[in-house]
């Protein structure tokens, strides 16, 4: 192969040198070209998808701890199986916190009761889940099933509590 087209072999990431044979004249310096990478449609998606996830990172933060909470109870429950029954009693601590809120903090508003009882039932339904999934393997049986269930729902609850107000917001001078 010569000069002027490189070889095969050329590094995939990075800008690519050509060479111009010198010219006739003996005082002339040799002609170097930089040619960018072109990045393959497979690429330009990937990194498309990338910076999309990177972007609403704070947004799929519930999806993200789901997809992560799979493997780690599965090492859990390859490593240490017995683990999952000392994490039992914490199951129940969600519905701790809802009970001291309640003495604590009592509201007479039916809108944070709701989302009061309603961050329970997820975090008791997400406690449970793990406990289980650390000690019978994250896919056994329904697990899988609650596992799909709970991160929707916590997916779900993210999303209409972070949404954004439709009242515009007037400046004030």
């Amino acid at each position: 192969m010569t000069n002027r087209t490189g070889t095969r072999r050329a590094r995939r990431g990075a800008a690519r040198s050509v060479h111009l044979p010198r010219t006739r004249r003996r005082d002339a310096q040799p002609i170097v070209l930089v040619v960018p990478h072109q990045p393959t449609l497979a690429a330009r998606a990937a990194s498309a998808v990338g910076s999309w996830l990177w972007d609403t990172r704070v947004t799929w933060a519930p999806t993200g701890i789901a997809l992560a909470a799979l493997p780690v109870t599965a090492v859990g429950h390859a490593a240490f199986w017995w683990a999952g029954f000392l994490l039992a009693p914490l199951a129940a601590s969600p519905l701790g916190w809802l009970a001291w809120t309640g003495q604590r903090r009592p509201t007479t508003d039916r809108t944070l009761r709701r989302w009061r009882r309603g961050l329970a039932v997820v975090g008791t339904a997400a406690s449970t889940w793990t406990a289980l999934a650390v000690a019978f393997g994250p896919l056994t049986g329904p697990l899988g099933l609650i596992w799909l269930l709970t991160s929707v729902a916590a997916q779900v609850l993210w999303l209409r509590t972070r949404r954004t107000s439709t009242d515009s917001i007037e400046e004030i001078v």
